[in-house]
């Protein structure tokens, strides 16, 4: 069993972790409000195509971090069922030794399953926040190469 310290710290770890997620996730909301508002009253031009694939990334920056949240939420529910199903509480696993293995064994390889799913989400998620960033500012640069005075 866990000591005070180790609960402390992966309560601390967990705690984090949503931070990062949330606040990645407003980064990509910010900034797919910014690309609005910066084209709003603007005319569709082929640049702005690239700003396209700006908000999709932002997009799905966003939507990869909701899954990712999602997931592990989803793994915290399951780790509080999969306690009640080891300790012979859970109302469908009784305490029948074999009952609570094959219990353990599926809501355990679910947990595992969760987790790659919501590593790779994380890891999606930041880079379609950079993706998006690294769009946006090839767009920028594009505007601006348009908006130069032409030699001669």
């Amino acid at each position: 069993m866990p000591d005070a310290k180790q609960i402390e710290l992966h309560r601390q770890l967990r705690t984090a972790r949503d931070k990062y997620a949330y606040f990645l996730l407003a980064a990509a909301a910010s900034a797919t409000a910014l690309a609005l508002n910066r084209t709003a009253g603007s005319a569709l031009t082929p640049s702005m195509a690239v700003l396209g694939v700006a908000v999709f990334c932002w997009g799905m920056s966003f939507f990869c971090g909701c899954r990712c949240l999602r997931l592990e939420h989803s793994n915290i529910f399951a780790n509080f069922e999969l306690l009640r199903v080891q300790r012979g509480e859970h109302p469908e696993a009784g305490t029948h030794p074999q009952v609570i293995a094959a219990a353990t064994t599926g809501v355990t390889s679910a947990m595992e399953s969760n987790s790659e799913s919501s590593g790779s989400s994380a890891r999606w998620q930041f880079r379609l926040l950079v993706g998006g960033a690294l769009f946006y500012i090839a767009w920028h640069v594009l505007e601006m190469a348009q908006r130069a005075p032409s030699p001669g």
